[in-house]
């Protein structure tokens, strides 16, 4: 069982990308889906998360500028960025609660790098 994410990259201020992370694998089922992000020098942190039932939280930094969606028939995770600014630059990490081989298991993808840069 394991976590894929893709669609970092370079990026000018004020534009968009979005980032998927797909879950692979022997999985029942997959509750909580959020998105990480650690900046340069910096702890990750939490910005995005979207529950089973479409439910969806995020970060005051990201808040109004970034979405979380996700794909329960693919088992992927979205995150649209738009409006995107220099501090936003990180290392990007999906993460899910996945139900497999009758336990509950928290898994992270590998991190995926956004630089925000003119």
């Amino acid at each position: 069982v394991q976590l894929q994410a893709s669609g970092g990259g370079l990026v000018q201020p004020g534009g968009s990308l979005r980032l998927s992370c797909a879950a692979s694998g022997s999985i029942s089922s997959i509750n909580a889906m959020n998105w990480f992000r650690q900046p340069p020098g910096k702890q990750r942190e939490l910005i995005a998360t979207i529950t089973n039932g479409g439910s969806t939280n995020y970060a005051d930094s990201v808040k109004g500028r970034f979405t979380i969606s996700r794909d329960n028939a693919k088992n992927t995770v979205f995150l649209q960025m738009n409006s995107l600014k220099p501090e936003d630059t990180a290392v990007y990490y999906c993460n899910a609660d996945l139900f497999f081989s009758a336990a509950w298991g928290s898994r992270w993808g590998q991190g995926t790098l956004v630089t925000v840069s003119s």
